[in-house]
């Protein structure tokens, strides 16, 4: 019974190891905290609607963003220009201009080029920006 148990034990730390490890992405890689979509919900035309997406490098090398790039003009970008070591946080402040909105919904795509490992050999990672312009 103890060799059952023993055998047992031995079995399941050898595959929670082995499924830790494939979560673990080889070179850097994003993980946004609250996801990599943000709605404002309904914001007043004028003043600038700012919305910070922090991030952490999940991957096992540091992950460098060269450039962010807004769809519109309409949206300031900022962002940590230094390398995010694995593990480390990030942080990308995007800003829309809602004085030069139209009235009703938008949805603002902003596109990162970094060095990060991503899905199906995509060059850039896209996080957004969505609510409703009102009078």
């Amino acid at each position: 019974m103890k060799k059952i148990l023993l055998t047992l034990i031995v079995m399941l730390t050898t595959v929670g190891a082995a499924v830790f490890a494939q979560n673990k992405v080889e070179g850097p890689a994003f993980k946004f905290a609250g996801g990599d979509a943000f709605d404002f919900g309904k914001v007043k035309k004028g003043p600038v609607a700012e919305h910070t997406f922090e991030f952490t490098n999940v991957g096992t090398s540091p992950l460098i963003v060269m450039d962010v790039t807004p769809s519109c003009s309409c949206t300031k970008v900022e962002w940590d220009h230094q390398p995010i070591a694995p593990g480390q946080k990030g942080h990308i402040t995007l800003g829309v201009k809602t004085s030069e909105l139209t009235k009703g919904v938008f949805n603002k795509g902003v596109y990162i080029r970094s060095n990060a490992v991503l899905a199906n050999g995509e060059k850039r990672y896209t996080i957004y920006l969505k609510g409703e312009s009102i009078e």
